[in-house]
């Protein structure tokens, strides 16, 4: 049980991140997106090499226990590709105008610092109200399965957990401000913007517990259990969703705050970082 509550623990950390982005919104007196796009490019470097380089060979290994070496690999790579299928269809639910991962200008995100911008704002517009809301049930969706994703590796490996937390958090950070950005300017209410941003990092926690929810009605609360196949397939579908979120949400975001190479050297770094962290751990 101590292993379940640092786990949700951790998920529940990478979830109040974009709260953490809609502060910074609020307090810095401008953005530093130079920041964000090292930050999200290392998020993608951290979680594409961990998911290649431990977590889906983890997937086979366990695997192979019940089946043949040959059948482990296939269903893995079943797994894997479910994995991908699954946040795709996720994506295909959200409509492209509520993009959560569409970038901010440096003007906008400059009126979230202003204390004297719309002050005591009592009507609210509703087409911007309904971009926020959008924005933050976008984020919402795509937060549930990073939750169980995130609770996963950290209920098998907690050093590994935290890797995979710290990068789903620097990742948050900028959609709570993609949040906050619609919010405020819809109501000039800042701390409603800074709500809905916080409920949007909420569903990870939510996203975990389903998780451990699964776990305890197919394993009997048994973790690790490696020779399930179930436990080989969860891990599988957990590296397809972080490959996912790290080619489809992450570098193309990174790149759109970034300029010149800040995008591949916040990747680099995060790979440098995570191979350095495995080879310890191990």
């Amino acid at each position: 049980m101590n292993e379940v509550t640092a786990a949700l623990g951790l998920t529940l950390l990478a979830g109040m991140a974009t709260g953490i982005g809609s502060v910074i919104a609020f307090l810095a007196g401008r953005t530093n997106y130079r920041f964000l796009s090292v930050a999200t490019g290392f998020s993608a470097g951290v979680m594409l090499y961990v998911s290649f380089v431990e977590i889906l060979p983890k997937s086979a290994g366990w695997l192979a226990l019940r089946y043949d070496g040959e059948g482990a690999r296939w269903i893995a790579t079943a797994a894997f590709f479910g994995g991908l299928l699954l946040m795709a269809l996720i994506d295909n639910l959200i409509p492209a105008a509520e993009n959560p991962h569409e970038t901010h200008s440096e003007a906008e995100t400059a009126l979230l610092a202003d204390r004297s911008a719309a002050p005591g704002v009592k009507r609210e517009r509703p087409a911007l109200l309904r971009t926020g809301v959008f924005t933050a049930l976008a984020i919402t969706i795509h937060n549930f399965p990073e939750g169980m994703a995130t609770f996963t590796a950290a209920l098998q490996d907690p050093a590994l957990g935290v890797f995979i937390a710290a990068a789903i958090a620097l990742h948050n950070i900028p959609e709570g401000i993609s949040v906050s950005v619609p919010i405020f300017y819809a109501t000039g209410d800042r701390k409603k913007a800074f709500c809905y941003s916080l409920a949007s990092g909420l569903a990870e926690p939510l996203g975990a517990l389903s998780a451990w929810a699964v776990i305890f009605l197919v394993l009997g609360g048994r973790w690790p259990a490696a020779a399930s196949p179930f436990a080989g397939i969860l891990f599988g579908g957990v590296a397809g969703i972080m490959v996912y979120i790290s080619l489809d949400e992450l570098l193309p975001a990174s790149r759109a705050y970034g300029k010149g190479h800040d995008s591949i050297l916040g990747l680099v770094a995060g790979m440098m970082v995570m191979a350095a962290g495995l080879l310890i751990m191990n």
